[in-house]
């Protein structure tokens, strides 16, 4: 029989645990969940809570905050999907189609048409056919550039194809794209984008920032034949005022100021110039933050153009950045009589060509 020796080795176990059951699954502290589910037995000591650092509070906001603009970013590009197309492709064409703005600058043509929403009493607005461009504006930034020039819609300007006329004519007989046409032969500036403002939609986009400061002077307007007559009638005193989108809309509307009968188309265009810093001043506050989502869902809805979402975003980074020039309006030198026996404001080559010249520069 062998002899057993002390030299032999033990023989070696190998030792398998099983995977605990999902019920057995707890956490770091060796408790199960089925531990966590039947609760703490009375006089257990309470699970430690986690402390609230300065640290975590500004991660936590930090993250809010990305979270925000994500919201407002994605809202701002679905909304100009929705909306793009809308400006005719004749227009397009009749366009240079430049940059954003961003590096390299850029000039952007805004319209606003005296066309009017069905059921208006306002004197000479239109609300089907033809109209005219009832507000005429070129923007130029980008590069370190930053110019804005206004031209009264009674200008008297050579349109291609049809002799002399004011020049808010051109958008009546041809659309945007002899307006373009038209600025382009008149100023020698190239147009790279085109704004058509959508009037139905500005009060949305001015309510949706929560209204807007207005500083100037006495303002008193009858629209659409004023409250007497089914329209709007506005009163601002002197100094700033805090406006709605229906009051913003009826004092870029204001042709006839019974504060102030001496005013001109000069006075109404640099008025809505004022409107139009007062909402990016809005738009750049806390409280344009906080309504954020809202004016982005609201901006491509206000205006036509013929950049789509990207490019609209760009845009209006580009327009944040350098877009903060006062501005120039074209001043008449004179009255012309029109062919068709009308009158309309001489402008003379050497005041455009200052102006022109302050534009580019």
């Amino acid at each position: 029989m062998p002899q057993r020796t002390d030299t032999a080795e033990p023989p070696e176990y190998k030792v398998y645990r099983t995977r605990p059951r999902l019920l057995q699954r707890g956490g770091g502290n060796g408790e199960s969940l089925l531990d966590e589910l039947r609760g703490k037995p009375p006089g257990a000591p309470s699970k430690p809570r986690r402390r609230i650092t300065v640290g975590r509070v500004v991660k936590w906001l930090a993250l809010a905050l990305v979270g925000w603009l994500l919201l407002s970013l994605v809202l701002f590009l679905i909304s100009a999907t929705l909306q793009q197309n809308q400006v005719p492709s004749s227009a397009q064409a009749a366009l240079s189609g430049g940059g954003v703005g961003l590096t390299s600058p850029q000039t952007t043509l805004v319209l606003g048409s005296d066309r009017r929403t069905a059921g208006t009493k306002e004197p000479g607005a239109s609300v089907s056919g033809p109209s005219r461009s009832d507000s005429i504006m070129l923007m130029r930034f980008g590069g370190g550039h930053s110019s804005k020039l206004s031209i009264p819609r009674d200008t008297v300007v050579d349109i291609p194809g049809h002799g002399r006329d004011k020049i808010n004519a051109a958008y009546a007989i041809g659309g945007p794209a002899l307006t373009i046409k038209t600025i382009e032969q008149y100023l020698g500036i190239q147009v790279d984008h085109l704004f058509l403002v959508n009037f139905a939609n500005f009060p949305a986009l001015i309510d949706a920032m929560g209204g807007i400061d207005y500083s100037g002077g006495c303002v008193v307007s009858r629209i659409n034949g004023g409250f007497k007559n089914g329209g709007f009638t506005l009163r601002l005193r002197r100094g700033t005022t805090h406006i709605d989108g229906r009051q913003a809309l009826a004092l870029a509307r204001t042709r006839e100021n019974l504060c102030n009968r001496r005013e001109d188309d000069r006075t109404r265009a640099r008025r809505q110039q004022k409107i139009l810093s007062a909402m990016k001043g809005r738009v750049f506050s806390v409280h344009g933050f906080l309504r954020l989502p809202l004016i982005s869902w609201n901006v491509p809805k206000s205006v036509q153009t013929d950049m789509g979402g990207p490019r609209l975003l760009g845009y209006a980074l580009g327009l944040a950045l350098n877009g903060n020039a006062p501005t120039r309006v074209l001043r008449p030198t004179g009255v012309e009589r029109l062919p068709n026996g009308g009158d309309g404001l001489d402008v003379s080559d050497a005041e455009k060509q200052t102006e022109v010249k302050r534009f580019l520069r």
